[in-house]
């Protein structure tokens, strides 16, 4: 491959052609033995049919598939492979799949397991995606097990729980006339809202999370399972979409300030940033998040490291403090008070949460051991009664949405978002992007007008709330739950992070950090990647371009064409307007900009593009 995948993805490595498989007006995406974007006459039914293997730490298995066969006929396609899983010490898993989909409507995807050995795993199955777009809020039909059906809606708000359980068939509208049947048999299945972790979709899974995990599948005992997608037209197929039409840019009306851009900052970062302060000044940011963590050995050298940045930069601060919560509440968050005085940090603000809040507690399981929410906040004030006080969650919206803080005694509510909890793919990262607003209008609904800050939220992952530690990714691949990933140093990363900001822009946040300085969440190159280390990467250039939107009134600024490329607009008190574009795609995409008084240009892949 060539430099320019470099460029794109940070890597050498480009994702595989999907392989279309039609049947009349079904078509489907054959990705790695899974099935994505299922349409009907152009519209999509079904996000992804996928047969998962996780491990206990919720780690996707990469199977081997083999023997593959595709046979496209005119009016019908199939599939068949066979795979395996290698776990831990040797042990395997093998299946057999088969997939069949006829011009009628009906889509079979069938599969036979045989684990070799006792094979452990925390889920071992089908995941049926729903997509997210035009179907939050409406209406369902849910065939539970034991035969009853009901007449539902899927959730319009996020839910924090699982909306549905004991699920045998889901029937949804696909478009007027078109309606879609997804049967699933061969175990009791139910769904979350993966809006949670900012998935673009609602996925049904195998085995009910109350059950124990990980758990042990026997050897020499198979497990069939199988999809059943029946779709009956009865209205007129959509007129054919015009694959060159230029995306259309609009701006409306004005709305809240664009939100202060933060920088986070780990101690183990400080000196390069002080080695670095020109470059620092240059990207802009208006708030340093100091990340502190004791229960991970950090304390007075890490404090002080902090304070010499914070004199070098002219930037407010605020310390993200890990709470440990073993002992007197009073003496643990005053100790940190004094050691933040001994080390003459001057914050801004302080967000505690405690430690086991990092932690996941998934649906059937037992929360952990915690101070109560009230006392552990109620000693920051007391410790830190000058300054701003925040608290939440420093993991995910999940964590938030299932344990809502008493944000009564806050000056500001935050949480994080990773787009690679369940899913590593490009398309689905970009895709991740569709569920943000959801996630804001979720969060208001609890939280209301209370201030409100998102972040750090990166597309790797800082921190592992459903396992032991994010995947070591030494070789820079797309590895769901990993501790760094090869896009970030790639222009993907700069259209991802255009696309954040404007996915949630119309909530108003107050503050929002999309990257750290340096390292593997940073603006700047580290050693082994094609830029030389130290210099900015192209998400640098995004960065910079959201802090000086920063304190501007958001423009409303609306694309034809979403999934391909979003705007973020700003317009200053003498009226001069800023509008940044992201190609969300690995395609040239033509846009339309003659709102603006300009020609089309065309958005070259992962592209943004700045428009004064």
């Amino acid at each position: 491959m060539t430099n320019d995948a470099f460029l794109l993805y940070g890597t050498r490595t480009v994702e595989a052609e999907p392989v279309r498989l039609r049947a009349g007006a079904l078509s489907a995406d054959f990705v790695n033995g899974n099935l994505r974007t299922i349409r009907h006459g152009g519209t999509e039914v079904l996000r992804a049919i996928a047969y998962i293997v996780r491990d206990r730490d919720w780690g996707t298995y990469e199977p081997n598939l083999t023997d593959l066969i595709i046979d496209q006929a005119a009016d019908a396609f199939s599939v068949s492979y066979s795979a395996s899983c290698l776990g831990p010490d040797g042990t395997r898993l093998g299946f057999r799949a088969t997939i069949k989909g006829s011009a009628d409507g009906r889509l079979v995807f069938e599969v036979s397991a045989l684990p070799e050995s006792d094979f452990e795993t925390n889920r071992c199955g089908f995941c049926i995606l729903h997509p997210i777009a035009d179907l939050a809020g409406s209406p369902v039909t849910v065939e539970h097990t034991d035969g009853s059906i009901v007449a539902t809606k899927l959730p319009e708000l996020i839910d924090p729980w699982q909306p549905f359980k004991d699920i045998r068939a889901i029937t949804h509208q696909v478009r007027p006339g078109v309606t879609a049947e997804c049967r699933m048999e061969g175990d009791t299945f139910e769904m979350e809202d993966q809006r949670n972790w900012s998935d673009a979709s609602y996925k049904t899974y195998v085995r009910p999370l109350a059950l124990p995990w990980p758990y042990v599948l026997p050897a020499g005992q198979p497990l069939r399972q199988t999809i059943s997608l029946r779709i009956t037209d009865e209205g007129e197929a959509p007129a054919a979409a015009v694959a060159s039409e230029a995306v259309r840019v609009e701006l409306g009306e004005t709305g809240p300030r664009l939100p202060d851009i933060g920088v986070v900052i780990y101690p183990e970062d400080v000196e390069t940033a002080l080695a670095n302060l020109s470059t620092l000044a240059t990207l802009g940011p208006q708030q340093l998040l100091f990340h502190y963590d004791p229960t991970r050995g950090h304390g007075l050298d890490a404090l002080r490291a902090f304070a010499r940045l914070a004199t070098a930069c002219a930037a407010e601060t605020t310390l993200e403090c890990v709470v440990a919560g073993a002992g007197d509440l009073d003496a643990e968050l005053s100790g940190v008070a004094d050691l933040v005085r001994r080390a003459g940090l001057k914050l801004s603000a302080i967000a505690v949460s405690p430690s086991v809040d990092r932690q996941s507690t998934p649906p059937g399981s037992a929360w952990p051991e915690c101070p109560p929410l009230e006392d552990v906040y109620a000693a920051a004030r007391r410790a830190f009664p000058d300054i701003r006080l925040g608290g939440g969650m420093f993991s995910y919206f999940t964590e938030l949405n299932r344990k809502r803080v008493p944000a009564d005694q806050l000056d500001f509510v935050t949480h994080c978002t990773c787009p690679i909890v369940h899913a590593a793919d490009d398309l689905s990262i970009m895709q991740s992007l569709e569920a943000l607003p959801f996630i804001t209008q979720s969060a208001r609904a609890i939280f209301g007008a209370r201030p409100y800050r998102i972040g750090p939220s990166t597309i790797a992952m800082r921190q592992n709330p459903y396992g032991g530690a994010t995947k070591p990714n030494a070789g820079g691949q797309r590895i769901a739950m990993a501790d760094s990933d090869p896009r970030h140093a790639g222009l993907f990363a700069a259209a991802w992070t255009i696309g954040y900001a404007a996915r949630v822009a119309l909530d108003g946040l107050e503050m929002l950090t999309l990257s750290s300085f340096t390292g593997p969440f940073g603006v700047l190159a580290s050693s082994g990647e094609p830029l030389a280390e130290g210099s900015p990467r192209p998400l640098f250039k995004a960065i910079k371009g959201l802090c000086e939107l920063a304190g501007l009134a958001h423009v409303a600024a609306r694309t034809s064409d979403e999934t391909k490329v979003l705007a973020l607009a700003g317009r200053s008190a003498s009226g001069d307007t800023v509008v940044w574009l992201a190609n969300l795609t690995a395609d040239d995409v033509p846009v339309d900009i003659s709102a603006f008084g300009r020609d089309h240009l065309v958005m070259t892949p992962y592209a943004i593009v700045r428009i004064d």
